[in-house]
């Protein structure tokens, strides 16, 4: 297994007012993370929440950061669910045992061991108050350097909201969370089934307003790994077949009613080529060029073309990066 994850959801506090939705959360994220859409192996999920086994301290949940970064050189991720609370020293997380005077555990430290860590990718989802102040150390919290973080290379933080705004439950799950494993469950995945942070913040900021709670997106990344993979639109065998019905970037290929399986004179071949070229049409990749409808298309012996999608793929491919 080369990806962990430490996921925390915390209901119930000790000093300050409980939560409801927050372990709702933690599970479901723990759920999702853990298998891929096609049921193989993705994080290896610690989940700790509050109702537990075990109080979520400060002291307990800094260990288990500790045991997320130690030696570990491949991906990492922590999730967190629960209270968070703006200081004079920048916003902390709510443990457990946090009191209005001493919360818990500074935003900031996680940050400091992701940055510090050996680990290739770190990626640090916080669903909470005040998350967006979670990379800002304070001494760059001043004058025009306000609201800049400082991330080395592999880190990138998802937050819920900005550094002065709270974070809403609605329905039994926190607003940006359900977004999030929304966005996980497929709906930021891309043609080949992918979803990365990026397309995760995509898909929550589109769906907030200008009145809501705005997501911050942080990032210091080479490249952008998926975080879970889901059912492709388009299969890369197909993928990888663009270039012999399109050689050319221009190319437009002729159909006729050979394509189409309920004509008399359909040829099988033409008709699984027919097939595939709706899938890729489903996945935005390919279209007639006159018109919207494939069947009409081979019927009056027309063309399709790639779409400027297709056209991206198409040269994924050639570049053998597919």
């Amino acid at each position: 297994m080369s990806k962990r994850a430490l996921i925390v959801g915390i209901n119930r506090y000790d000093h300050v007012s409980s939560l409801t939705g927050c372990v709702a959360d933690a599970t479901a994220m723990q759920e999702v993370l853990s298998r891929n859409g096609d049921g193989s192996l993705n994080f290896e999920c610690r989940l700790l929440t509050s109702p537990g086994a075990q109080p979520i301290t400060r002291g307990f949940l800094r260990q288990q950061w500790r045991e997320l970064f130690q030696d570990f050189r491949e991906d990492v991720l922590f999730y967190f669910s629960g209270h968070g609370t703006p200081t004079e020293v920048g916003g902390y997380l709510v443990t457990q045992d946090g009191t209005p005077e001493d919360p818990g555990l500074a935003m900031d430290d996680v940050v400091t061991m992701a940055n510090n860590s050996p680990a290739r990718t770190v990626l640090l989802i916080l669903d909470c108050c005040f998350s967006g102040s979670t990379g800002n150390p304070p001494s760059l919290q001043a004058g025009n350097l306000e609201n800049r973080a400082l991330l080395r290379e592999g880190v990138t933080i998802l937050a819920a909201s900005r550094p002065t705004q709270v974070s809403m439950e609605i329905g039994g799950h926190g607003v940006f969370t359900n977004l999030v494993l929304g966005a996980l469950r497929g709906g930021a995945a891309d043609v080949r089934g992918r979803v990365s942070a990026a397309s995760i913040y995509a898909y929550a900021e589109a769906a907030l307003g200008a009145w809501d709670q705005r997501p911050l997106y942080k990032s210091h990344a080479e490249r952008l790994n998926p975080v879970r993979l889901c059912e492709p639109k388009v299969s890369d065998v197909l993928l990888r077949e663009l270039p012999t019905y399109f050689p050319r970037s221009d190319h437009e290929y002729r159909l006729d009613m050979t394509y189409e399986e309920t004509n008399g004179a359909a040829v099988a071949d033409h008709v699984a080529i027919f097939k595939k070229f709706k899938r890729l049409q489903i996945a935005g990749l390919l279209k007639p060029k006159v018109g919207d409808d494939l069947y009409w298309t081979a019927e009056r012996s027309g063309f399709v073309i790639l779409t400027d999608l297709g056209l991206f793929y198409l040269q994924l491919v050639n570049s053998n990066r597919i």
